[in-house]
């Protein structure tokens, strides 16, 4: 009359490595989503950041952390920058607080620079000649 429940879990016991994947699958799933929509993006942008610090020069435009606008002044170290924010006002700030660089400047090179203070001599040779006609 009384049946005892052993019996009836040892029919349905069967197929047990299987079942464990099933239990893990879910949870892979939501790492491998996790992975590209969180992970990899941030890793990028970390990359770009620090790629964008080491191209800092004198003369950039940046914007810190603290929302202050400032040119580079002077590269100091690794870590710290010289920002001028006003004329004659220069702060030291780290590196890593410079979120943005606003507006980049062009490295001079030494043999183009002698040939544009030419070029613009004669720019202006010409142009006074042509004033006096």
């Amino acid at each position: 009359m009384f049946v005892s429940p052993a019996y009836a879990q040892a029919a349905a016991a069967g197929g047990g490595s299987f079942g464990a994947l099933e239990q893990f699958l879910p949870l892979i799933l939501i790492f491998v989503v996790f992975y590209f929509l969180l992970i990899r993006p941030q890793q990028k942008k970390m990359k770009q950041h620090k790629e964008m610090l080491g191209q800092l020069r004198r003369g950039d435009r940046v914007l810190t952390a603290g929302g202050i606008i400032g040119t580079v002044n002077k590269l100091i170290n690794d870590t710290e920058v010289s920002v001028e924010i006003a004329e004659g006002v220069r702060v030291r700030v780290l590196r890593t607080t410079i979120t943005e660089v606003m507006s980049k400047t062009e490295p001079v090179a030494a043999d183009k620079a002698p040939a544009t203070a030419d070029k613009a001599k004669d720019d202006k040779s010409d142009a006074e000649p042509a004033a006096d006609k």
